[in-house]
């Protein structure tokens, strides 16, 4: 009985069959950690792009318009839209789900300058809160706000 207790340890030691189990049970939940971290910030950072574009074609929109411009074409309504779906009347999908609401998007000033001055500038912020997968809101982390804003001389048509 002795003599087996000896020598268990070292054939313990030696024996390398279970080695890459061993090591795939260590590695593969970091890994998997890892990169659902990765696609995570991946997918904040394409969202948070996304907005920045539809605040950028907002703010392009709204400094060509002039306020006396017959058609009436030139509304917030149609900002928003630019902004929200990326075409003036709306349709289609969002550019990022959950940003859609008139109050995450504020342009300034509210009516375009009748007599524009080369000073005038037209400025656009986009706030949203991010939408997480499923596996990030798992964890219980409180909502992310993203903002961006830009700014654009005001030129009028």
């Amino acid at each position: 009985m002795l003599r087996w207790w000896r020598s268990a340890p070292s054939g313990f030691v030696r024996d390398e069959r279970g080695a890459v189990l061993a090591e795939a049970l260590i590695v593969i939940p970091v890994l998997t950690i890892l990169t659902i971290g990765v696609l995570e910030f991946s997918n904040m950072l394409w969202q948070r792009q996304q907005m920045q574009i539809g605040v950028r074609d907002a703010v392009r929109y709204w400094s060509r318009c002039r306020p006396d411009f017959s058609s009436g074409a030139c509304s917030l309504a149609v900002a928003r839209n630019i902004a929200f779906h990326g075409n003036p009347a709306g349709t289609g999908p969002l550019r990022v789900p959950g940003w859609d609401d008139a109050s995450e998007l504020e342009l300034v000033p509210a009516t375009p300058p009748t007599a524009p001055q080369a000073t005038d500038l037209v400025s656009g912020v986009g706030r949203m809160n991010y939408v997480s997968s499923p596996l990030f809101g798992a964890l219980e982390i409180s909502a992310i706000t993203m903002s961006y804003s830009y700014s654009q001389r005001y030129f009028g048509w």
